[in-house]
């Protein structure tokens, strides 16, 4: 009877919680996100965007850091930087955190200016989150499954391409970015 309730419980919470969910298909492995449009509308809006409009496709992840994060969307094989929509209000007091596996939009120093490129974070990286930093750094979903494939990331060797530090020397490419139904 217990293992019935909690598996109900968890079922019902999932439920209630549950958003849009992205799956990326990249050229070391599938990824899936879940987005919270409750808390962070903006983001996930903007997020959306770009998923729908098929831009994401042919991206790469384009800077990674063992014990840090995995940032993509924003660059071409090429490191030709992709256009973008205007940039959006920060939503970083949100309450969402920068946990593991969490995916939070980049930026510039200026809050307000992310657009298209967003990181996963590896590890708990609460020094990024609004109640450590302001104006801290809008997270706006969850990996939800293939966390396995953004930590072989941090596996992989990285150089410097021009000005960009830490870009994975074998490219990771986003292949396919599809809207679960």
């Amino acid at each position: 009877m217990w293992k019935f309730a909690t598996a109900s419980l968890a079922l019902v919470s999932s439920l209630a919680f549950a958003g849009p969910k992205v799956e990326f298909e990249t050229t070391i492995g599938a990824f899936t996100v879940e987005l919270n449009q409750e808390k962070a509308p903006v983001s996930a809006e903007n997020f959306l965007k770009y998923v729908e409009d098929g831009s994401y496709e042919g991206t790469i992840f384009h800077r990674v850091i063992p014990g840090f994060m995995a940032q993509g969307g924003g660059f071409d094989t090429n490191m030709n930087q992709k256009q973008t929509y205007a940039p959006i209000k920060n939503e970083a007091s949100n309450g969402l955190k920068n946990q593991t596996a969490s995916i939070a939009m980049a930026r510039t120093n200026d809050p307000n200016s992310a657009t298209r490129q967003f990181f996963i974070n590896l590890v708990d990286n609460n020094f990024l989150d609004y109640d450590q930093r302001p104006p801290g750094y809008a997270v706006f979903g969850q990996v939800i499954q293939g966390f396995d494939v953004i930590q072989a990331m941090a596996n992989k060797p990285t150089h410097t391409v021009g000005r960009y530090a830490d870009v994975p020397v074998e490219a990771i490419i986003i292949k396919k970015v599809t809207l679960q139904p």
